[in-house]
């Protein structure tokens, strides 16, 4: 399956003349249920799909085409880029059989004949990372690395000069402090080599395993893999912080902070406190209070009493009367009945815990609140508790304290029994 955007604009005057290859296939398990019903690189965050926020960094490092190769729920990436002109070329394959990163690189071959880079599609970085690895690519492999204060959740390099002499995924006790960025610059011959690996221990194919004597690019500028939902809070907090002031209809209201905001969008009789993103056609108010870095999609209703802090909204969200909804990303189409909950914050103030589908986590966050798949209502004075992952489709009824994970497609009630007695005369 092939897909070619026919809509280009002129990309400057500075171009490149290879391309990029974003990886963009994956399933996305630890980032349900937002995931479930979209791929990873469409969630968003400042009022556009990860990979297009990527795209727009791949662009202003001199990129002027993009191969983007698909798999999980392929359909929205195509025709999200059939609909929408970023000024690039680009095309969109299906992944090969088999799974791993090398398997989806090899996905292209034939695509290029020169010096291309690749990109997984889940990050959040700026131009200068891209940059740095393009300028500094010799041989058949270079990467980016960066250092970072969690090298145990990353793949680990170990440098002998400026090759890698060492790679560990994930290691407990790590050598160095130096992450794997999955930012690459390669040549084309680097799909006869893909060729000849063998399966890992996860039973991949994984680009990794090549790794060992390429040259590697040690990179300060702004980066962010989006593991889980909570790091898309950061990546959001970075995005916006870079927009400009952008302000449509505001009505009796006090901002002490930056809005922008989307055609149409409204506020109204309301305080906002920190950054937001308000999207298109979005209502803010009357009495609506926003707090914090907030990122709220198109044609969503905050008012009526709702505080909304440090949230991610999708499209279609309806918040409009005495809701409370903190450190939370919220799926589209999802209704809070009035005076609904969620909780963010543990009595002992310690980190909060999640259950993913890949065993329990540790957030790293003292402040968390619930990941709401697309499509689910609460009715009136619900509550969850921190930490809670809901799936898409469920109905949350009145009354319900969500204390464990919910799956999707789930009607989620409590058994009340009401008791009479007598008034004593």
């Amino acid at each position: 399956m092939l897909w070619t955007s026919n809509n280009l604009k002129p990309l400057g005057p500075k171009i490149y003349s290879m391309k990029a290859i974003i990886l963009a296939a994956g399933d996305g398990v630890r980032l349900r249920p937002l995931t479930a019903t979209r791929p990873k690189p469409m969630l968003c965050i400042a009022g556009k799909p990860l990979i297009h926020h990527l795209l727009l960094e791949a662009k202003k490092a001199g990129i002027a085409e993009a191969i983007i190769i698909v798999r999980h729920l392929k359909e929205q990436i195509i025709d999200y880029f059939n609909k929408t002109d970023i000024g690039m070329k680009i095309k969109c394959i299906e992944q090969k059989p088999g799974n791993g990163t090398a398997t989806a690189i090899l996905s292209a071959d034939g695509e290029v004949n020169d010096t291309f880079v690749v990109l997984a599609g889940d990050i959040v970085t700026d131009s200068s990372v891209i940059k740095s690895v393009i300028d500094g690519h010799t041989g058949n492999i270079t990467l980016a690395v960066k250092k970072v204060s969690n090298p145990h959740e990353y793949g680990v390099v170990e440098l002998s000069g400026d090759n890698v002499s060492l790679f560990e995924e994930k290691p407990k006790h790590p050598k160095t402090d130096l992450a794997n960025l999955s930012v690459y610059c390669m040549q084309p011959t680097i799909f006869n080599e893909i060729k000849s690996l063998t399966k890992s221990e996860r039973g991949e194919y994984e680009i990794v395993d090549l790794f060992v004597g390429a040259k590697a690019v040690i990179v300060d500028g702004y980066w962010r893999d989006i593991a889980y939902p909570w790091d898309l809070f950061e990546a959001n907090e970075f995005l916006i912080s870079k927009m400009e002031v952008c302000k449509e209809h505001i009505e009796n209201s006090t901002i002490e902070g930056k809005v922008i905001m989307g055609d149409g969008a409204k506020i109204i009789d309301s305080y906002i406190e920190g950054n937001s993103y308000i999207g298109a056609g979005s209502v803010i108010g009357p009495n609506a209070y926003l707090r914090g870095t907030n990122s709220i999609g198109k044609n969503c209703s905050i008012g009526g009493g709702t505080t909304l802090k440090n949230s991610i909204l999708f499209d279609n969200v309806n918040a409009k009367h005495l809701a409370y909804i903190g450190d939370s990303v919220i799926g589209s189409n999802v209704n809070f009945g009035s005076g609904t909950q969620v909780a963010n914050y543990r009595f002992d103030g310690g980190h909060i815990n999640v259950l993913t589908e890949k065993g329990w986590v540790n957030s790293g966050k003292n402040k968390l609140g619930v990941f709401v798949g697309d499509n689910t209502k609460f009715g009136v004075l619900s509550c969850t508790m921190p930490g809670k992952l809901i799936g898409h489709n469920c109905w949350v009824y009145s009354g319900v304290v969500v204390n464990k994970n919910v799956p999707p497609n789930m009607k989620v009630y409590t058994r009340q029994q009401i008791e009479f007695a007598k008034m004593e005369e």
